[in-house]
């Protein structure tokens, strides 16, 4: 009894020591510059003078007509304290979206924002907010994270910012699926390896990362409300959210108006999913045109055939590689086991397959492939059932150890990385993968409510493979179904675009040579001179050729489609600078500045400033203040750091804690025995 009491006493300290911990590094960051490269738990302020929730509401309205859609995101900020703020707020966006436009309102005063080179819109608004002006600076950190920084909150002040961004809904297997996320989860970065492979960027460049977070299970005090207005043209079947309870008005058939149905239900800790088919309609290869006064753009749709039953599929090695860090902990890893266990007991006798388990390092389920046998993937499946997140996500490392592996010959080798992709430096991993296209594709899976997609979707695009993502149990068992149509049949290979008679120029993006999911590929570009010609598509569709004719003429003008633009710019920034092939390149770095300013687009080199040209703080005292996420709905506070230089995931710390706890209590119970031995 009295071992149980040691026990007990010693689990709760040590948990004590990982959950308090995380409060005493927030508070005093600058002792140790490394604390400030991981995220870590908020402390309310102890001055009520000071407001510590600036951010009060966030209203998102979408308007989706055919496959394009128009997001308008408003935050309000209002201080209610006796003390001017300064605040900064970590938000996320879509991978596909291209956000054009930013307006202030401070008051009845309204200021549009001005698009700058990152460098020089930094410079306006540090200038305004020592002036004492009310400003506001909108930075893009990565493709899907952005901060918000708003200058000279007055007591009493409401400030409202709305941003507004274009993006493309394209179906897959007849499906669209509009997909608006509204946190950004934790995010690893592992800081002693950085520092000795000299790879650590400045601080002012990460600041983002060691963003605060509630406990998990708590949500600010503040509104988050949703509303999409859904247009199709013909007649919507089977809409439906599995992220949100919502509420459906229909106008007719076609036209519904999506509302959230639980106000009680905090709604920006996970994405909200929206999924909807259309009814009649056959979707076909087509190109839409459109006119301007220095440019014309179109966008092309191309329609691969149906799914087709191969002849022989040829044998595959499956390398899957699963991430069981700290973040993964509990809800999340519990998907991704059904998730695998699906895809692992789904195996033809014909194929082989390995099993690597990585946080801070990696668990090999063999040094070489096995066959999937029966015996085999039961070793495997009580293998994965063992797993408990903790530790950091060193993937990297993983995704290494997949390409060390023996490759076995006349065997199509396929890695498949299984993680929510909280890490930092995605561009490190697109890299590796690039680097290692003769070697395998890869199909990423993203894990939970809250997934990392540009991480998931990059591996995919550099990997030249499919991504998947699954927020729960439900979908593990359809999406592992589908991805085995997937590799056993891939649509269309070998695909080629020509144009015969017109004059195209800038197609963006490249066109994949691989079609796995039936969904159309979409190109956008420029053209010039007349609208006429041929656009020619071939391609092998299993052992047919595949070959598809779309005329053009005047008739595909719409010039009422004023979106072409920004996704043809968003889909040119995409390939230059959000995958990291081309990173430190200054020709890159011009062009993708020259894009931003053209077309009035938040870059990884260009900003939006907005600043009220009136001194309202003119003594310049103010507090700065970090809004707070909540943590991404089911992940656990082993996602945020203790404050150890290591990153930002402590599973590690409370394992070996736990671990020495357990090694004392052994101690004892040996030395008790000893000591009875001995008399």
């Amino acid at each position: 009894m009295k071992t149980k009491r040691i026990l007990l006493s010693l689990i709760c300290m040590a948990l004590l020591f990982t959950t308090l911990t995380p409060t005493v590094y927030a508070a005093e960051p600058q002792k140790d510059e490394d604390k400030t490269y991981a995220p870590y738990f908020f402390v309310e302020s102890e001055h009520p003078e000071t407001e510590s929730f600036p951010l009060k509401k966030t209203d998102v309205t979408v308007n989706i007509n055919g496959s394009i859609a128009e997001t308008y995101v408003t935050q309000v900020y209002t201080n209610e304290g006796a003390n001017p703020i300064n605040a900064k707020y970590v938000f996320p966006c879509s991978t596909k979206a291209a956000v054009h436009g930013m307006t202030m309102t401070v008051g009845n005063q309204m200021v549009r924002a001005q698009i700058q080179e990152k460098e020089e819109a930094e410079e306006t608004f540090e200038t305004a907010k020592s002036e004492g002006k009310s400003a506001s600076l909108l930075t893009q950190e990565t493709p899907n994270v952005f901060t918000m920084d708003v200058a000279n909150i007055m007591p009493g002040d409401t400030i409202t910012i709305e941003l507004h961004y274009t993006e493309l809904i394209t179906p897959t297997e007849g499906t669209y699926q509009f997909a608006f996320p509204t946190v950004v989860g934790p995010r690893y970065v592992n800081v002693e390896k950085a520092k000795e492979e000299g790879t650590l960027p400045a601080l002012t460049d990460t600041e983002w990362l060691s963003s605060p977070y509630l406990p998990d299970g708590n949500t600010p005090d503040a509104e988050y409300n949703i509303r999409v207005n859904l247009s199709t043209g013909v007649p919507i079947t089977g809409l439906t959210s599995k992220s949100h309870k919502i509420n459906i008005d229909w106008d007719d058939n076609s036209i519904a108006h999506i509302s959230l149905a639980d106000p009680a239900d905090y709604a920006g800790n996970r994405d909200f999913i929206l999924d909807y088919k259309l009814s009649g309609e056959n979707i076909s290869s087509g190109i839409t045109l459109s006119t301007g006064e220095s440019e014309n753009f179109f966008m092309l749709n191309i329609q691969p055939p149906a799914h087709y039953e191969p002849e022989e599929i040829v044998p595959r090695e499956y390398v899957f590689v699963l991430d069981v860090s700290g973040s993964m902990d509990g809800y999340p890893l519990d998907t991704a086991k059904e998730l695998i266990r699906n895809l692992v007991s789904d195996l033809r006798k014909e194929d082989s397959f390995n099993l690597i388990l990585f946080c801070n390092d990696n668990e090999l389920l063999s040094p070489k492939s096995v066959s999937a046998s029966p015996k085999n993937i039961d070793r495997a499946l009580k293998l994965i059932d063992r797993q408990h997140g903790y530790g950091g996500t060193e993937l990297n490392n993983a995704v290494q150890a997949a390409l060390d592996l023996p490759k076995q010959e006349n065997t199509a080798r396929s890695i498949v990385i299984i993680t929510d992709g909280y890490i930092s430096g995605e561009t490190e991993t697109f890299d590796i993968i690039c680097e290692n296209l003769d070697e395998a594709t890869f199909f990423p899976f993203g894990i939970g409510t809250s997934v990392n997609r540009h991480l998931i979707e990059g591996i995919a695009n550099a990997g030249q493979g499919e991504s998947f993502i699954v927020t729960d149990k439900a979908d593990a068992d359809e999406t592992a179904k589908y991805f085995r149509t997937y590799m056993e049949a891939p649509l269309l290979t070998d695909i080629q675009v020509t144009y015969e008679g017109f004059d195209a120029y800038h197609v963006e993006p490249v066109t994949p040579s691989t079609l796995y999911a039936m969904k159309p590929i979409t190109l956008f570009g420029k053209w010039k001179g007349e609208p006429a010609g041929t656009i020619h598509v071939t391609g092998k569709c299993g052992a047919e050729d595949y070959v598809a004719d779309i005329p053009i003429s005047e008739k595909n003008i719409d010039n009422s489609n004023c979106a072409l633009p920004y996704l043809w710019a968003r889909k040119r920034v995409e390939r230059l600078s959000d995958f990291g092939t081309f990173k430190d390149n200054a020709a890159i770095k011009e062009e993708v500045t020259r894009i931003g300013l053209t077309y009035s687009m938040a870059t990884s080199y260009t900003s939006f400033v907005a600043v009220l040209e009136t001194i309202r703080n003119p003594e310049g005292e103010s507090t700065d203040v970090d809004q707070p996420n909540p943590l991404p709905l089911h992940v656990s506070n082993l996602a945020i750091g203790c404050g150890y230089s290591v990153g930002s995931e402590p599973g590690t710390l409370l394992f070996t804690v736990l671990a020495g706890c357990f090694s004392i209590i052994s101690f004892k119970k040996k030395r008790k025995i000893t000591q009875r031995t001995s008399l």
